[in-house]
């Protein structure tokens, strides 16, 4: 792929297609939410994190909130990974301080073969996609996004998040049946909640595997590298076009085998991976995002400038769209972030 030098008015999605752009494009994983003063006061009116999420007119506020603010070249569907388990007939709700909950856990077979996937309870999330692609001006790239079948099914196999994924994992080992059967309807369900995003407006959509790194290099083949490879596939045949982001956090040495068979448009880089590295062992052309350690956000001042000046240095050639190697931390100072687009806008 020949990374080719453009200027024109969709940066992002320019870049996700392969052509380099002389100023780099900039969104941040997570960027609306509550690092945001006025995400906050939103989400206050409301109750809730769900709340927001099945209110597609709030919603699509909260997906430009950041916009408005730093003038970011892309907007990012507010929703989360996990409404998957819920149209799969899971009960999903947020703890306040310790995050979301699933019920009932997804701990054997029979467990399993009760799901039934009701794509009804995704339809605020389209309406939301709808309403925001009507919003956007024509410079903005319009994201959508999915978890990947394994981070999901961690969650649903534990009942929430966990720091080891030790229940998924086990099930793998002791139940492969049970594991296929959970990831197949997981992906039956992100291929078509995927379609209806892009079918309503998106232009590009992440597969967020933000578990990926827990895995024996042969559940990654299975477990990550296998379902990636099918959606990408069956969204290109359905979308032929539509640049799709492969962000496999944690995947270190695997990183070139999971772009190479999932077939990915661009590959997202976590903070721990090498850029200099990822550079040499990606394909030629294949467009990066990444990779800003999300503490460095939060530390800011020379500590920011100079890993912005780093990740720059380690792409002088190949398409790349900055971001974070992760999401935003809520006690990101918002003048850091402005500090951040003053540099980025400024090519380092």
């Amino acid at each position: 792929m020949e990374a080719r030098l453009t200027d024109i008015s969709k940066p992002l999605l320019e870049t996700l297609n392969g052509r380099r752009q002389a100023v780099p494009p900039l969104w941040l994983m997570r960027q609306a939410g509550r690092y945001l003063p006025e995400y906050r006061e939103l989400r206050a009116t409301k109750g809730g994190f769900l709340e927001l999420v099945n209110d597609p007119r709030a919603a699509a506020e909260v997906t430009v909130q950041p916009l408005r603010r730093f003038g970011f070249d892309g907007a990012i569907l507010f929703s989360d990974i996990l409404v998957i388990p819920q149209a799969l007939g899971q009960k999903l709700w947020f703890v306040t301080g310790e995050g979301p909950r699933l019920a009932p856990v997804m701990e054997n077979a029979g467990m399993i073969d009760r799901l039934d996937y009701d794509p009804a309870v995704l339809a605020p999330v389209i309406e939301t996609v709808r309403t925001v692609a009507a919003m956007l001006d024509d410079d903005t790239t319009f994201l959508g996004f999915a978890g990947s079948p394994w981070t999901v099914a961690t969650y649903m196999i534990a009942g929430q998040g966990s720091r080891e994924q030790a229940a998924a994992r086990l099930l793998a080992y002791s139940d492969t049946g049970a594991m296929q059967a959970l990831i197949e309807r997981i992906e039956t369900a992100t291929l078509d909640y995927c379609s209806r995003q892009i079918a309503a407006g998106v232009e590009a959509v992440q597969l967020f595997d933000s578990w990926a790194g827990s895995l024996s290099p042969a559940q990654f083949e299975s477990w990550v590298i296998a379902p990636n490879a099918r959606i990408i596939a069956a969204l290109r045949d359905r979308h032929p076009g539509v640049p799709l982001i492969g962000f496999p956090k944690g995947a270190g040495g695997r990183l070139a085998a999971y772009a190479r068979e999932t077939g990915a448009d661009a590959i997202g880089l976590d903070e721990t991976v090498d850029p200099h590295w990822a550079d040499g062992v990606l394909p030629d052309g294949l467009p990066v995002q990444g990779n800003l350690d999300p503490l460095a956000l939060v530390a800011g001042g020379a500590v920011l400038r100079g890993a912005v000046k780093r990740i720059f240095a380690a792409f002088p050639e190949r398409p790349h769209v900055f971001n974070l190697g992760h999401g935003i931390r809520q006690e990101t100072p918002i003048a850091h972030v402005d500090a951040l687009v003053e540099q980025v806008r400024g090519v380092a």
